[in-house]
């Protein structure tokens, strides 16, 4: 089961300054990592971006998802992670080597040197870099991040592993690219218009869902998914009559209408947080608020 969360580019249009657009940002990673998210997508809403747009935003998820003793080495002094500080650590397994079995623990580490007897020294966090042995048929290259058995500290006993090692992979690609992967599995757009999620709704998704994995979207502050996609429309339908300026009620209730050949491509329209109590949800919220819900096993 795969699950990819996507987000827009305007995500941190309210933003005041970079500091809190930083902090906003580090909430959407940690959200994704509580939740065992595999991929975060950033897709573009150049209408809705203000100060801080896409190339931002990916940036930012990428050195938060990267490793704290990694960051230096990976990242040098670009600026975009000026206030990187405010950033709340993930602390996922894959950044502590926490997860572990009886051969030991793997974490990520990044090359520092490629030398000519096979070797190589290999930062993964430890005092100093590490000189490790390549395996047969593995090739490395100076800068590329590779997977770390450490089965001891002290004394130091480690070795390079030819394996994936779980992490939080940022992507930044078009929505339709997005929805249109073979492991998107069922793909749900949040949106206050959608249908209401209940427990019944629920249970029928939630073997779908363990089964397919699933893809989730989220709009920005002030702008919703639908504001983004053509082909979709809210209608309004006001069953308490009209007011004399033409307004309908504040017991109106509206609903999302997906014109034939719209882009969106989403299996289901949901809201999410149906008895909200903000007039706004924040995206980091609506992320925790949904995937709380739909990670539920069956």
């Amino acid at each position: 089961m795969t699950v990819s969360i996507l987000v827009p580019s305007s995500l941190v249009r309210e933003a005041e300054d970079k500091r809190e657009a930083t902090r906003k940002i580090g909430y959407v990673a940690r959200a994704a990592t509580v939740f065992r998210a595999d991929r975060l997508v950033v897709f573009p809403d150049g209408e809705g971006e203000r100060r801080w747009g896409g190339g931002f935003v990916e940036t930012v998820l990428r050195y938060a998802a990267t490793p704290p003793y990694l960051r230096k080495e990976a990242w040098g002094t670009r600026s975009e992670p000026e206030y990187a500080g405010v950033l709340p650590p993930l602390r996922a397994p894959s950044q502590t080597g926490s997860e572990s079995d009886d051969s030991g623990s793997t974490r990520q580490g990044i090359v520092t040197e490629v030398g000519p007897d096979g070797r190589v020294r290999v930062n993964c966090g430890l005092q100093h870099p590490i000189s490790l042995v390549v395996p047969p048929k593995m090739e490395v290259d100076e800068g590329e991040r590779v997977t770390v058995r450490i089965s001891s500290r002290e004394p130091v006993r480690a070795k390079l592993v030819d394996e994936p090692i779980s992490v939080l992979s940022i992507h930044r690609m078009d929505l339709s690219e997005a929805l249109g992967r073979e492991d998107a599995g069922v793909r749900v757009a949040t949106s206050r218009f959608g249908e209401n999620l209940t427990t019944s709704r629920l249970g029928s998704l939630a073997g779908r869902i363990e089964r397919d994995g699933m893809t989730v979207a989220f709009g920005a502050p002030e702008r919703g998914l639908p504001a983004m996609l053509d082909g979709v429309t809210v209608e309004r339908v006001a069953p308490a009559g009209q007011r004399e300026d033409g307004e309908s009620d504040e017991g109106d209730s509206s609903h999302i209408n997906v014109e034939p050949g719209a882009p969106s491509r989403f299996d289901l329209w949901l809201n999410t947080v149906p008895n909200q109590g903000s007039k706004v949800v924040r995206t980091e919220e609506a992320i925790v608020a949904s995937l709380a819900c739909l990670t539920l096993p069956e």
